[in-house]
């Protein structure tokens, strides 16, 4: 915007063609099946909530797991309860669980925040992408609050 204020972009699933009704994204389900169908589009094998090996005496499920790209793809979304710190942590776990995973050579973690909870999403992605580990982890924060 001219004066030097952010403008924050609404979704285009919120501003609908003709005024139809919107798309809504209630919660962590609703984005992963939005997600699910997007990459359906673009991947033969995509494997939604495969089971990683036991780390610390526990098993978790991927979102997804792209298996001929080795590809896991971890979908978080910030809300009332799981603010910036509760995210990090999680992914630190989800990480450390999912280099076990023999088709696991990249992660990408999608984080969503349509309300802008998260202050600061450059933190996340800066303090989880630079840690050196064998495993590929790459970190997105959506909308971009900027």
């Amino acid at each position: 915007e001219a004066s030097g204020r952010a403008v924050r972009h609404r979704p285009q699933l919120r501003q609908r063609h003709d005024k139809r009704s919107t798309i809504d994204i209630q919660d962590e389900y609703d984005v992963q099946d939005f997600l699910h169908v997007l990459l359906r589009q673009h991947f033969k094998d995509v494997r939604p909530e495969e089971w990683t090996p036991s780390y610390a005496g526990t098993s978790s499920r991927m979102d997804f797991l792209l298996h001929g790209e080795d590809i896991v793809i971890e979908v978080k979304m910030a809300r009332k309860g799981l603010g910036q710190q509760d995210i990090v942590n999680q992914l630190l776990i989800d990480i450390s669980r999912y280099q076990q995973h023999p088709n696991c050579k990249n992660l990408i973690c999608f984080v969503y925040d349509p309300d802008g909870r998260i202050a600061n999403p450059q933190t996340i992605v800066t303090d989880i992408e630079k840690q050196k580990r064998e495993l590929q982890v790459r970190v997105f924060v959506k909308p971009d609050a900027s």
